[in-house]
């Protein structure tokens, strides 16, 4: 869903300097034209006696001067075309379909994952899901394994509803998730991903997005889980030290863990990861892992794996192809197979 945002942001953005280079380049053309065919003129009835010298030279100053708004005009113009876009932009986001609750909410008791019969399609590509049916017993981990486009990122995108299944159902425990109220679905998921998304704020509120109503001693308790607590408390300003959007100033690997911070304090029973390991440095890594290997302990994690060598001792493997679930097994048992996952560990 975010590769075809930015696509489609992409395609707006083009469209619109397109839109603004051919206008503004007639406007600007036709500005600098009339100005100098008014000088020209301007200049021939000199030569020819029809205009002193003088009055020519006041003709050319005072045409300069009321040239000049019509200069800026192109940037009012240009303007005028990006706010235009941004405005089609807003309103097709405020048309969008929102989630509706159900008048009778249930919640789960258990927190094990079922996909029964799943189906789903991108409108205008060619991806398809068909009758996916898996299921991940609560406590345990299950990796997500295939090459881009398989299908790994779109079965967390319909477990957190932001794409809704055309076929099949999704279950936490034994309810639909399309039976639950929303925030409470989402409050019982954590998501972890590699592209950590950090406010211009302190980082003791970059933390405290994981649980709202957290004391300062329970952010701190969540930062030491995630062996980031001495890296903050060495900061000048500590917990209150403002970052940056989107975490400048920060390494990548502080940033993760500040991501692994906040899912320590949100406490939820299930955890969706995006391999966090693939580019931070080797001293990162090791404290990302070990803050991991405690994090996911009882918690019902689906991760999406991009090294398979992280995945060993994963309860579960699914190996995903265009949509369709190919193999299914644990890292033994896949590897003693000729199949894809095999092929998978070779080119690595």
């Amino acid at each position: 869903r975010l590769d075809r945002s930015v696509s489609e942001f992409g395609e707006s953005s083009k469209k619109t300097s397109r839109l603004a280079a051919v206008s503004v380049g007639r406007y600007a053309f036709l500005i600098e034209l009339a100005f100098a065919l008014m000088a020209t003129l301007g200049l021939w009835w000199t030569r020819h006696g029809e205009l002193s010298l003088f009055v020519y030279l006041m003709f050319v100053i005072v045409s300069k001067e009321f040239y000049k708004p019509f200069v800026n005009m192109e940037s009012h113009w240009l303007n005028y075309i990006k706010v235009k876009d941004s405005y089609e932009r807003i309103s097709r986001l405020l048309d969008a379909p929102v989630i509706v609750n159900p008048d009778q909410p249930k919640t789960a008791e258990h927190f094990d994952l079922s996909f029964d019969g799943v189906g789903f399609h991108y409108e205008k590509e060619g991806f398809e899901m068909k009758e996916l049916t898996f299921h991940v017993p609560e406590g345990t981990v299950t990796a997500l394994v295939g090459s881009s486009g398989s299908g790994k990122t779109t079965i967390t995108n319909l477990l957190l509803r932001f794409w809704e299944p055309q076929a099949g159902c999704i279950r936490i425990g034994d309810v639909d998730i399309r039976e639950m109220d929303y925030d409470y679905l989402l409050g019982k998921i954590s998501v972890v991903m590699q592209n950590v998304i950090l406010f211009s704020d302190t980082i003791a509120n970059n933390i405290k997005v994981g649980n709202r109503n957290a004391t300062q001693g329970e952010i701190e308790e969540a930062a030491r889980r995630a062996m980031i607590h001495d890296f903050i408390v060495s900061l000048p300003d500590g917990y209150e030290t403002k970052v940056g959007e989107n975490g400048l100033g920060l390494s990548g690997g502080q940033k993760q863990r500040l991501s692994i911070a906040r899912a320590f304090l949100k406490d939820a029973p299930i955890l969706l990861l995006d391999e966090i390991t693939s580019n931070v440095d080797p001293a990162n890594e090791y404290k990302i892992q070990q803050a991991m290997s405690v994090l996911i302990r009882n918690r019902t994690v689906l991760v999406i794996a991009h090294h398979l060598q992280t995945i060993r001792n994963a309860h579960q493997i699914i190996v995903m192809e265009k949509g369709q679930l190919m193999e299914k097994g644990t890292h033994a048992e896949l590897e003693a197979k000729d199949g894809i996952y095999r092929k998978l560990l070779a080119m690595q």
